[in-house]
């Protein structure tokens, strides 16, 4: 693997980051200075924040001239493809009529209640059956509620309180999330019959077409594994992040689901679109534009550049010379 995993300022910054969004007193002794952090990063460049960014990351200088390896691509697509498609359908909330137009609204989640206020997030205003809370504007996941009886309602609207102040753009350089107006969505919580949550199908798109799958295991789990399949459900021998995961069977429904993400993807140069399969039925998760932010080094460097020649990005790099 060559990305320096055991990069000591990484571990720093993501021990203050866990203090800041899970500790009361970290949050208060550290907002200020994380806003002065925004601004400071509002005076630099994006440009060069990307490529900062990537060095630290991926132990590599960034090519913006001339990438090659997927990560490369997406960190130019991130800089370079800006259009206002994106904010709309990387809205979680606002997504929702985007898929109903392309696949309909039998791949969506059941919506259950949304708010731009915090205050409203109390057990009256809930269901009894099992959801999850999260904000449309952001990747920090959700509050997962089985019991609503169980929950501290008073630290949740705090939470989501605070999540609604953040501008996920200002870490991330991801201009789609610049401009989302925040607000909290509730929906129904998809569970296999065990009670578990369902794996994470996400279809990796090029030009509209599948580059291939992506498993993740355990998502809410201390060891989370990864298994990368091409449209046939091979095993791809390699990995992106995470080791691999424990073999899984192949979907009955494999060729719906690609039809789906792909009529989802028509319009993107890169997306990555997330599905799951609960009793054999499709649900529609998210569009993500920049996995990981182009920020995650695969084991092997070889499937980075393998993966960087199939997307081609050269329409986008001639629009921009004109």
């Amino acid at each position: 693997m060559y990305q320096n995993s055991g990069n000591l300022s990484l571990r720093i910054r993501k021990f203050i980051s866990d203090i800041y969004r899970t500790s009361d007193l970290g949050y208060s002794f550290l907002r200020p200075f994380y806003k002065l952090y925004e601004i400071g990063l509002r005076l630099i460049p994006d440009k060069l924040i990307i490529k900062n960014s990537f060095k630290k990351h991926m132990g590599y200088k960034l090519d913006l001239d001339n990438p090659k390896t997927l990560n490369e691509k997406i960190n130019w697509l991130k800089l370079y493809n800006r259009k206002s498609i994106h904010t709309v359908v990387a809205d979680k909330f606002k997504v929702r009529p985007y898929v109903k137009e392309k696949v309909g609204d039998k791949y969506l989640i059941p919506l259950l209640y949304h708010t731009s206020n915090p205050n409203d997030i109390s057990p009256e205003n809930l269901p009894d059956s099992p959801f999850i809370i999260k904000t449309n504007h952001d990747s920090s996941g959700g509050l997962i509620v089985r019991d609503k009886d169980k929950v501290d309602w008073k630290q949740a609207k705090k939470r989501f309180r605070r999540l609604l102040r953040e501008n996920h753009y200002y870490t991330t350089i991801e201009w789609q999330y610049k401009n989302i107006e925040p607000r909290i969505i509730v929906e129904k919580l998809l569970t296999y019959e065990d009670g578990s949550i369902p794996e994470d199908y996400k279809f990796h798109c090029f030009n509209g077409k599948l580059a291939f799958i992506m498993i993740d295991f355990d998502r809410f789990g201390a060891i989370r594994t990864r298994n990368l399949y091409d449209r046939n459900w091979n095993l791809i021998e390699c990995n992106w992040g995470r080791p691999y995961g424990k073999e899984l069977k192949k979907p009955d429904n494999l060729e719906e689901m690609i039809e789906v993400a792909e009529k989802l993807a028509k319009d993107f140069t890169y997306v990555r679109v997330d599905l799951y399969l609960v009793k054999n039925s499709i649900y529609f998760g998210e569009l993500t534009f920049y996995h990981a932010s182009g920020l995650q080094a695969f084991y092997q460097k070889e499937c980075d550049e393998n993966f960087g020649k199939m997307l081609d990005i050269s329409h986008l790099q001639k629009e921009r010379i004109k």
